[in-house]
């Protein structure tokens, strides 16, 4: 199999994060077919990736402004069999894209995601934070698999697809995820929850398979580690998350969070109350991040399903 590897940029505050991206692809044990650096309606940024890696294949995004316009892009102009996707601000593994392309060997599989671990800017994690809600910076979190396993979606800064596939079921949805207005204001996602919903539904029998040693490290910059942060993200999954039950329906679009809510999260509680109690302070922390995440969550998810209500009557 081949793969064609797709990294989405959109500013040039970000020029270090991307020149150590893409490096770190260009030192993969398996290399890729091609790199497609897709921009994001920034003409210097394009200009000025096009005269620094003259290898890429570098282009505009044709689509709508924000993420899934600009994987819109990539997995057109791609001639690989398989689409790779890679956040601009994370760095691979050498053996990630191997390891992602030995995931396709098993039947059915029709997209692959892999282990993302955060790259906390301060040198180290936060005490408060809880391993539990590292989805909220892009990252792997305690709850998912711990080996090779199906799973229902993939996270989108660490994931392949069929290329095929991605085409058949008409793409990612704008609209979802983060858009060039989103940057500024809430930090929505879920572009790759709703894809893969949505592909698992119109092509019954397709396996999205989580492969831990496709690994990543995910930069986490301080702004990142603030508690205003994890709230405001907690809150701005809610409201994405009522959009893609809207797409996909509540039974296949609510069925990982339930699990996660009734069990993971409460586990997690307990834990940083018990850490609390022999002398480990930031457990307690833990525990009433866990407790203001999920709160913040489904209140975002309640808002975001009345507004949706209000649209629709």
């Amino acid at each position: 199999m081949n793969t064609s590897v797709v990294i989405c940029v959109y500013t040039e505050d970000r020029w270090e994060d991307i020149r150590e991206a893409v490096e770190s692809v260009e030192r993969q044990t398996r290399p890729p077919r091609e790199l497609i650096l897709v921009v994001d309606h920034n003409p210097d940024l394009h200009l000025r990736l096009k005269r620094a890696y003259p290898h890429a294949i570098v282009v505009e995004n044709s689509h709508e402004q924000g993420l899934s316009g600009g994987k819109n892009t990539g997995v057109a102009i791609a001639n690989g069999e398989i689409v790779a996707f890679l956040d601009d601000d994370a760095v691979a593994d050498p053996g990630w894209l191997e390891a992602l392309e030995e995931g396709f060997q098993d039947p059915g599989v029709v997209g692959v995601g892999g282990r993302t671990e955060p790259i906390w800017a301060s040198g180290r994690r936060p005490r408060w934070f809880p391993h539990e809600f590292d989805w909220t910076v892009g990252c792997s979190y305690r709850g998912m698999p711990q080996v090779k396993a199906p799973i229902r979606n993939v996270m989108g800064g660490n994931a392949a697809f069929l290329r095929e596939a991605v085409s058949e079921v008409g793409g990612f949805h704008s609209g979802i995820g983060r858009s060039v207005q989103g940057r500024k204001s809430r930090p929505l996602g879920c572009e790759e929850t709703e894809f893969c919903i949505r592909l698992s539904q119109r092509k019954p029998g397709s396996v999205m398979l989580f492969q831990p040693t496709a690994a990543i490290g995910h930069k986490v910059s301080r702004q990142r580690e603030t508690f205003g942060y994890f709230r405001s993200r907690c809150y701005a999954e809610g409201l994405s998350k009522a959009l893609v039950t809207q797409e996909v329906g509540t039974q296949d679009g609510l069925s990982s969070e339930r699990a996660h809510a009734m069990k993971t999260l409460p586990l997690g509680a307990l834990r940083g109350l018990g850490e609390a109690l022999r002398g480990d302070l930031g457990g307690l922390g833990r525990a009433g991040a866990i407790v203001v995440g999920l709160a913040w969550t489904a209140w975002g998810y309640l808002v975001g399903s009345i507004r949706l209500k209000g649209v629709r009557s």
